[in-house]
């Protein structure tokens, strides 16, 4: 009997062993102190259920206070820390317009950091390699994710920008050095026609998944069997690609190995000294776990006036299919707009706000009106419509699932401006479809929420939502508010009377809503 306890002792000991897997963890590290901190502190947060994490870092720190945080980080951890020689510590790079600019001596220096990461792990029979940079802080379950889409090379996805006024981009793209859309060899594309596929690629990006793409940096997950086979950052010499890590996907690709980035959990990337800031929020978010009530409530917030003859029926009718509640505003309407919404909503719980003077002049009073008014009620979550704006169908059944993550806190959407009953436009004045926009927001009464202060385009929800949780539907919403050839005559004078100058918006944009050919797309559920 001793003997029978004793060898399945050893058997459930072997199989314990055998499911956690061995991960090496390696940065080349030359970073300013702050960055560093928060890169190592993300490190140690990761979950390690079945996995046992080493760590190999590349001292190429100029500044002795980034190589003493990094020494103290590996105290008591299994850490190889390699400094290379002195002669090596002048490659480094420098940066032009906030833009980090490398030589190609210093390129190939940080290869050379790389491969001899590799061949260590490959020596002590890692299963996998993490290479990561050391300006990136992780979700704690971004290695758990990985591991969960069981490919040979897998990056976690981050979003990036040098500049706030221009729009985030990720650290993977399709094709070449860094194109990001899809285009053929003999295909020959105009500028709005790039940038209409750079923006689907993005927007598909936006949604949690796993998508194959043609080359990845920086956060990058690397299985034993491809290592072994020879992926590595080693210069190809028939390219004159810059950056190692363009080297390193070419040569994957060539050995049969496909390139994946998952995107359920972004790292957040400190490019700039300012991005600092931000890592509190983003730290802060990862750890929240938002309790889910068994029987959750969607508040429509809405202001009107005078919609009684445009969309406001077939709006209220395809709302009421997935709301629980009603605040609307009515913004001095002189019709019967809101006997439409007393008719459509008899059913269901409705607030109404009757404005004597109209407020629109000055829409970001209106909107904090229509915000204060919402709350009130104690909402769950609110969907801010205009009167004009319809879910395509498959919200109904959508809605249900995302109000159940407990991960997100304010979801975007797609809107289509359409110029008939059943056309879009689309050109470089109107591409509002090519971005997200925030439509549904969690209601938490503790946070104090705050508003850009602008008499136009102020945003229909409070400027705090950029530090709230963030997720993508793939629902779109139809726009009708152009669609009649009176309606944008109409808005057109508007513009023209409160921002003749395009203070809040853009002339040339404004100057467009009166064409007479634009270019139009049949919509398609």
């Amino acid at each position: 009997m001793k003997t029978f306890f004793l060898s399945l002792f050893l058997t459930v000991n072997l199989l314990s062993q055998s499911s956690t897997l061995k991960i090496l963890i390696a940065s080349p590290v030359r970073q300013k102190p702050a960055i560093l901190k928060e890169f190592l502190e993300s490190l140690g947060g990761l979950d390690s259920t079945n996995i046992h994490f080493d760590y190999y870092f590349t001292d190429d720190n100029l500044d002795v206070n980034s190589s003493r945080i990094l020494k103290n980080f590996a105290k008591n951890k299994k850490c190889i820390i390699d400094i290379p020689p002195n002669k090596e510590r002048n490659l480094g790079y420098h940066t032009e317009n906030k833009l980090r600019v490398w030589t190609n001596a210093s390129v190939w220096k940080v290869a050379g950091f790389k491969n001899n990461m590799i061949k260590y792990a490959i020596k002590h029979e890692y299963d996998y390699i993490f290479l990561i940079d050391s300006d990136i802080v992780l979700h704690p379950l971004t290695i758990q994710q990985l591991l969960k889409d069981q490919k040979d090379i897998v990056s976690c996805i981050y979003w990036t920008t040098s500049d706030p006024k221009v729009r985030q981009m990720p650290q993977v793209w399709l094709y070449d050095t860094n194109t990001p859309f899809k285009k053929e060899q003999t295909e020959t594309l105009s500028n709005f026609e790039a940038y209409k596929r750079t923006s689907e690629f993005y927007n598909q990006l936006r949604i949690p998944g796993l998508y194959e793409v043609g080359g990845l940096q920086a956060c990058t997950l690397i299985s034993k069997k491809a290592l072994i086979k020879g992926v590595n950052f080693e210069k190809l010499k028939n390219l004159s690609y810059s950056g190692e890590d363009r080297h390193l996907c070419c040569r994957a690709l060539a050995l049969g190995f496909h390139l994946y980035v998952d995107t359920h959990y972004p790292a957040y990337h400190i490019y700039l000294d300012s991005h600092l800031a931000g890592v509190e929020n983003f730290k802060k978010n990862c750890r929240t776990v938002t309790p889910i009530k068994k029987n959750q409530r969607i508040t429509l917030s809405m202001c009107m006036k005078n919609e009684a003859n445009r969309y406001l029926r077939k709006v209220l009718e395809s709302a009421k299919n997935y709301i629980t509640d009603a605040v609307i505003i009515d913004d001095g309407s002189t019709d019967n707009s809101i006997e439409i919404v007393k008719e459509v909503f008899k059913d269901i719980p409705l607030k109404i706000i009757r404005n004597t003077v109209s407020k629109f002049s000055n829409e970001v009073s209106l909107r904090m009106q229509q915000w204060e008014e919402t709350i009130k009620t104690d909402p769950d979550w609110i969907l801010i419509l205009d009167a004009d704006e319809i879910m395509e169908d498959k919200f109904t059944s959508e809605i249900k699932k995302l109000i159940k993550n407990p991960d997100i806190d304010v979801y975007y959407f797609r809107l289509y401006d359409f110029w008939n009953e059943s056309e879009y436009r689309e050109d470089p004045y109107w591409s509002a479809h090519f971005f997200y926009h925030p439509f549904l927001i969690r209601y938490n009464p503790d946070i104090k929420y705050q508003w850009l202060y602008t008499h136009q385009h102020c945003g229909r929800m409070p400027k705090t939502i950029n530090n709230l949780r963030k997720g993508y539907s793939s629902s779109r919403i139809k726009h009708y508010g152009w669609s009649r050839e009176s309606d944008r005559i109409a808005k057109y004078k508007r513009y023209q009377k409160l921002d003749p100058n395009g203070q809040y918006g853009s002339v040339d944009q404004y100057e467009t809503i009166l064409d007479e050919t634009p270019t139009l797309i049949k919509w398609e559920e």
